[in-house]
């Protein structure tokens, strides 16, 4: 297929940006520009030559600009088959000009819609309607009309333009494709926002989840599985998704799925923190005065599985840390931190024997997590749910035993709760000095998972804290945990055997407290 000369270009845009150097370059190869409204005047001011759209279809901007290129001798000259001679006579016949490029990005609504308390009218007036219009009339077009969304696609179509006089059909067809998804992902924005605002209900009857891929990843749970990662365009809150990445290999599925659950863990710690993980599940924890105090305690944690894992961090990785990461016989993955010193940067990546390796992932300040929905496919659909995200309100403990525990023990129950969520469930954690020092997930009866937290924690299990992420069935697993040493539990009670089990932590003398709140993780 022979790629029509393009003659004309319309330009309309919200977004400016690289628009003055696209402009002037068209202009320069012989393009004749038409413009709208503001883009027009930008151009202008810039001393290139444009023709307003109004001029050439002798009908003026109206409605504050609601209408100004929705007209015949718009979309005729951009819709027309340069290969039909119907379609060419009908242009000639009413003296229509063609329209070979189209450059278009939309009213911002998405940026209008996340500030604070927008109005419902100034959301309306940013909902763009010729925009859309163009975009779609010169993506369906584009055998022969070619159709820029966004300022990263000037310079090829430029360069084309430069060489040739016109663009390639490849080139159209790839474009084409970046303009409905452009178009889709801003109706899906307008579509969740309205439903939302509009709707009582959490969930509404028809959800879109606008995602953009972020890259191809090596493969996925499995070498001989395809996998790519994908971020939600509305996504606001920083994540290792939007990570800097300053060191090591390309980042896998699992990398990608370990260091989210370790970002998450050390984003909700007390003080200094920092978790560590271990095909998905946390092996280590801590909140100490500083970072290298942290650091220490959590990799101490369970230090066979410590071995190879995924470690998060709440504050800056200062060279202190960065020093004990690097002592021999310590090997790590991946590192999530707000930042990392220069020092410690510089240690990271001359120490260590995994050096080159490891991934380093600068995420930047943790920020308080935003309850939102999520999502998770299974066969013919997804469950949606909104996320357990939210701290519990410690209004609603009781203490249920005739033992009290002391304000220090009951500080080591807050962590050990804070914690003890992150787990697979069933979810038992032992923790102590504010480290997570044992943890029994995903067992399918809760009283293997106390067992093997026991096991893993050894001798910190005397004077240390347990916690379960729902109710105890039977009292057996608060005999097995007086036996161990274990001073205090934390648990969200509801269990008809509620009283059997309070009966078994006086017996033991074991102070218990019911949160009110159970926190299940599939």
């Amino acid at each position: 297929m022979e790629s029509p000369k393009i003659q004309r270009a319309l330009l309309s845009v919200s977004d400016k940006e690289g628009l003055t150097d696209f402009a002037q370059g068209l202009h320069d190869a012989g393009v004749e520009l038409y413009s709208t409204g503001g883009t027009s005047r930008h151009l202008q001011d810039a001393g290139i030559p444009v023709r307003d759209v109004s001029d050439y279809t002798n009908f003026p901007e109206m409605m504050d600009g609601r209408v100004k290129t929705l007209h015949p001798k718009i979309f005729a000259g951009i819709l027309c088959r340069h290969d039909r001679p119907d379609d060419m006579n009908a242009l000639e016949e009413h003296e229509i000009a063609t329209f070979e490029l189209v450059v278009v990005n939309l009213y911002p609504f998405q940026q209008t819609v996340a500030k604070p308390d927008v109005e419902r009218g100034e959301a309306v007036e940013k909902i763009d309607i010729g925009g859309p219009s163009l975009v779609r009339a010169a993506a369906k077009n584009h055998a022969f009309t070619t159709i820029a969304t966004a300022a990263s696609q000037y310079a090829e179509i430029l360069g084309q333009v430069q060489g040739s006089g016109s663009t390639s059909f490849d080139l159209r067809r790839k474009l084409m494709v970046e303009a409905f998804t452009h178009t889709a992902l801003y109706d899906q924005a307008i579509s969740n926002h309205f439903a939302a605002e509009d709707s009582e209900e959490t969930f509404p009857q028809v959800v879109n989840l606008p995602l953009e891929r972020v890259s191809s990843l090596r493969y996925g749970e499995n070498p001989h599985q395809d996998a790519a990662l994908y971020r939600f365009t509305h996504h606001k809150s920083r994540s290792v998704i939007d990570a800097e990445q300053l060191n090591g290999k390309e980042l896998s599925y699992n990398n990608y799925l370990d260091l989210d659950a370790a970002w998450s863990i050390a984003a909700g710690l007390p003080d200094a923190g920092v978790s560590v993980i271990k095909h998905n599940n946390p092996c280590g924890a801590a909140s100490a005065a500083n970072i290298k105090e942290a650091c220490v305690n959590a990799m101490a944690g369970d230090p066979v599985s410590a071995f190879g894992s995924i470690l998060g961090f709440n504050a800056e990785l200062d060279a202190e840390a960065a020093e004990f990461l690097s002592t021999p016989g310590l090997f790590v993955e991946a590192i999530a931190a707000p930042s990392f010193s220069a020092e410690a940067l510089e240690i990271l990546t001359t120490r260590p024997k995994w050096k080159n390796n490891v991934r380093l992932m600068q995420v930047g300040q943790v920020a308080t997590i935003e309850s939102t929905q999520a999502f998770r496919q299974i066969d013919g659909g997804m469950l949606a749910q909104t996320s357990d995200s939210l701290a519990d309100d410690e209004a609603e403990w009781k203490v249920v035993t005739d033992v009290t525990p002391e304000p220090a023990l009951m500080n080591e129950l807050r962590f050990g709760w804070a914690i003890c969520r992150h787990v697979k469930s069933n979810a038992i954690t032992i923790s102590k000095d504010r480290a997570l020092r044992g943890a029994g997930a995903g067992q399918m009866s809760r009283v293997d998972s106390v067992d093997i937290a026991i096991r893993k924690s050894g001798e910190h299990c005397r004077g240390g804290v347990l916690a379960s992420d729902a109710f105890f069935p039977f009292p057996d697993s608060i005999h097995k945990a007086a036996e161990a040493g274990i001073a205090a539990i934390i648990q969200p009670g509801g269990s008809k055997k509620d009283p059997d089990v309070i009966a078994a932590c006086n017996e033991c003398k074991l102070p218990m407290v019911f949160t009110g709140r159970r926190h299940f993780k599939h």
